[in-house]
Parts: structure tokens; C-alpha cells; sequence
């Protein structure tokens, strides 16, 4: 009997002691804390770029105050934070949830325009200028989500504050999709597919036009048809490629001399 009491009792002291050293490890300091008061804190995070501070701060704003202005201010901020601290996907999933919770809020604009920033930035960003890497050659999923989250911003918000930055970027993705394709019907042309080098110079020409690399488009086409022995559709993209570019040495060299195809790019 009292073996036993005194194993209940050393238990329940080690019970206590446990009790009492995590009881200040695991004390929420912002316990109490008003919605505004969070808001501030997390605010003050971001500006002293503690970006994963102020995503937590966030957090538990929302979840303690979930309605009002500082919740519906702090998921926008959220993802911003996110977006600082090179988060892509939790970014863009946060601005995606923001558009559809708030699709009338005064700031959705900013939203979009984020969203459209976050994967600018994954695509073309550091890692791109830190290699040798044709930009062209690397894979364009990021480029495309960003250029049709800045085409949704600029035609759903044309009067944004962000616009005119989101159709300057609209136009390097543009060029910069344009590009990728021309290298893909490259890839096709070299290796002997020239029905697909044909298909995909034709698909960059339609979908992203006045790029620069329509004129390399344009002369991936000839090559591919005549290739082929399809001399109407050769001699229709050779007559709107020395129309359109009426300069380029390709179409001139082509009228002026007999060399085979190969030599003549």
C-alpha cells in the first residue's frame, strides 16, 4: 500500500513539472490579441521581411476572426508573403482563393495581378539567369498561367493601377511563348518530323502574332513543306513571309539563287 502511494505520488509530481516547464514553451503569445493588433504585428513582419512571421500571424488571424476586413486583408496579404518568400504554388493558390471568396473586393485586381507576378518570376526569374539556358527551351507552363492571369486582370480590370505593367509583361511572354514554339518546330525540323515542325511554326504564328519569331516561323514552314513536296503550301508561306518581311535575308536569298534549302539558314 505504500509502495503504491508513493508511485502515485513521484507520478503526479512529474505530471506537474511536466506541466509547468511547457507551460511557457507552448504559451501563445498572441492569445487575446484583437484582430486589428494581429494585423499590426503581421504587418510589421513583412516590413522587417520575416515573411514566414507574418504567413503564420496570418493564419491565425483567420482563424480566430474569420469575418471582417483584417481577415479578408490578411488571406491577400498571405499571399503576398508567400510570394516573397519564393512560394509559387502556395501564392498562387492563395490569390486564387481570394478571387473566388472576394470576387467584388476593391483590391481583386491586385489579386490577379500577383498571381500573374508569382509565376512570371518562376519562369523567367533567378534560375534562368543564373545558367546558360535558352529561355526559349525551358518549359512555358508557368509563362502561360502568368500571361492569361495578367489577360484576365487587363480585361476584366482594364482601368487597374496594375494594367499597364501587366501588358508590358503580356508582351515579353508573348515574344517569349512565341519563341518556345519556334524552338520546339526546330526540334521536329532536325529530326525529320516536318509535319509537326509545319503544324507548330503555324500554331506560334495564330496564337502569339507580331512576335519576332514569326519570321523564323514563317521560314520553318517553307522549309518543312518544300521537305514535304508541298509546293502550294510552300510557295503560300514563302509569298506571306517575304510580304511580311519583305527585308529578311531568307526570302531573298531564296529568290536570287538555287542553293539547296539546308545551306540558306
Amino acid at each position: 500500500m505504500l509502495i503504491a502511494r508513493s508511485v502515485a505520488a513521484i507520478a503526479a509530481i512529474l505530471l506537474l513539472l511536466a506541466g509547468c516547464a511547457g507551460s511557457g514553451k507552448d504559451k501563445d503569445e498572441t492569445s487575446g490579441w484583437s484582430a486589428e493588433k494581429i494585423y499590426t504585428e503581421a504587418r510589421g513582419a513583412m516590413s522587417d521581411g520575416a515573411w514566414d512571421k507574418a504567413i503564420k500571424l496570418f493564419e491565425k488571424l483567420e482563424s480566430r476572426y474569420p469575418y471582417g476586413r483584417y481577415a479578408q486583408q490578411a488571406q491577400l496579404e498571405e499571399a503576398y508573403a508567400y510570394y516573397k518568400q519564393d512560394e509559387t504554388t502556395s501564392a498562387v493558390a492563395a490569390c486564387d482563393r481570394f478571387m473566388k471568396l472576394h470576387p467584388n473586393h476593391p483590391s481583386v485586381d491586385y489579386a490577379y495581378y500577383l498571381k500573374g507576378l508569382a509565376n512570371f518570376n518562376e519562369d523567367l526569374g533567378l534560375f534562368g539567369n543564373l545558367t546558360n539556358q535558352d529561355q526559349s527551351e525551358r518549359d512555358p507552363k508557368a509563362a502561360r498561367e502568368s500571361f492569361n492571369a495578367f489577360k484576365d486582370l487587363v480585361a476584366k480590370f482594364p482601368n487597374s493601377k496594375y494594367s499597364p505593367d501587366a501588358v508590358a509583361r503580356m508582351v515579353y511572354l508573348n515574344n517569349f511563348l512565341a519563341a518556345h514554339d519556334v524552338h520546339v518546330a526546330k526540334y521536329y525540323y532536325r529530326r525529320g518530323a516536318y509535319i509537326a515542325a509545319a503544324n507548330r511554326a503555324e500554331q506560334s504564328i495564330k496564337q502569339y502574332p507580331n512576335a519576332p519569331a514569326t519570321e523564323e516561323a514563317l521560314i520553318l514552314m517553307v522549309r518543312s513543306y518544300d521537305a514535304l513536296g508541298i509546293k502550294d503550301l510552300r510557295d503560300d508561306a514563302l509569298r506571306v513571309l517575304k510580304k511580311n518581311f519583305p527585308k529578311t535575308d531568307y526570302a531573298t536569298k531564296v529568290l536570287e539563287t538555287e542553293e539547296p534549302w539546308w545551306k540558306l539558314w
